[in-house]
């Protein structure tokens, strides 16, 4: 289960100590302490997610709008909207496609653009990307110039539960775009969630071939994400835009390990489970959580949280 080798890692190589470097904004406001003693009063945005390492995530607003997200460094997201609605994300970067731990050396360009429904919901996400890799360097030069490898399309489709209005799944198409050759959606993948109140409990996402277009029933790849022992403090995540959220969780091929992002709460336990496997096994993370004096959570699972006022 080589997607779950990233977890692994992460979660092993962060120790509980925190660096505290760069502890304002990019205006010099100070940002929250960690030690719990301190905290906002009133309005916040979430700032930055931080490791032992390194600033992992960095986010950066337009007055209350979320705008653009620095991630690895290396990598931008930025994120459009019409009136407060976000009608285009995009990524320019890298992403860790495969989820060992390492960032990919192929940099990745994708373009989304979301489609609301008369009630004001998510309906669809329309995607194009575009995947680069270096060719090798000719002499003198020390690295060859980027170029592109592969480029795709794909179209997410989101389906609601009709009594809780809830995100009830996702069903994904996409296939390869090639000059002169019509295109034609080659792959599939299909997401269930389950709540237990306003917190996702359980995720199962299946993959599999289309015939002609056509989804079949065939399923190649199949994972269970389970999360557990949510508590009643506020999930930093709470304060990013939904679409945006949504837009993260599609930004590679199997990364549902992280739908935590779309509950209110935080667990303090979840599950990965192979189920193509003859007898799947769980693999398991757990946590202890630190919270802020308005019930924010500032740690968790290696990862420290940073606030800003808006």
């Amino acid at each position: 289960m080589k997607q779950l080798f990233y977890f692994i890692l992460l979660l092993a190589g962060f120790s509980s100590i925190h660096s505290c470097k760069d502890m304002v904004d990019e205006d010099g406001n100070p940002l929250i302490d960690l030690n719990g003693n301190g905290g906002l009063i009133g309005a916040r945005a979430l700032y930055r997610e931080v490791t032992d390492a390194d600033t992992i995530a960095e986010y950066h607003y337009s007055g209350l709008l979320l705008t653009k997200v620095i991630t690895d460094s290396a990598s931008i997201t930025d994120v459009m909207y019409s009136g407060d609605k976000v009608s285009k994300i995009n990524f320019n970067g890298f992403l860790d496609s495969d989820h060992d731990g390492t960032l990919d050396t192929d940099s990745i360009s994708y373009s989304q653009l979301f489609t609301y429904g008369n009630n004001g919901r998510l309906t669809s996400i329309s995607e194009n990307r575009w995947i680069y890799r270096r060719d090798p360097a000719v002499p003198p030069a020390t690295l060859g110039p980027q170029v592109l490898f592969r480029k795709t399309k794909s179209l997410y489709t989101l389906g609601y539960n009709a009594t809780t209005n809830k995100l009830e799944s996702i069903v994904m198409i996409n296939g390869p775009e090639a000059p002169a050759t019509p295109f034609v959606y080659t792959d599939y993948s299909k997401t269930a969630y389950t709540y237990l109140g306003d917190n996702v409990s359980k995720v199962v996402r299946e993959y599999g071939p289309m015939n002609n277009g056509v989804i079949t029933t065939t399923v190649t790849k199949k994972y269970s994400y389970e999360y557990f022992n949510y508590d009643n403090r506020i999930s930093p995540y709470s304060l990013l835009p939904s679409a945006y959220k949504i837009s993260v969780l599609l930004s590679t091929e199997e990364n549902d390990m992280r739908s935590l992002i779309l509950s209110p709460n935080n667990p303090k336990r979840f599950t990965i489970t192979d189920l193509m496997v003859p007898i799947p096994t769980p693999v398991i993370y757990s946590t202890n959580f630190n919270y802020d004096p308005q019930t924010y959570m500032t740690r968790g699972f290696g990862v420290y949280y940073f606030y800003k006022p808006l």
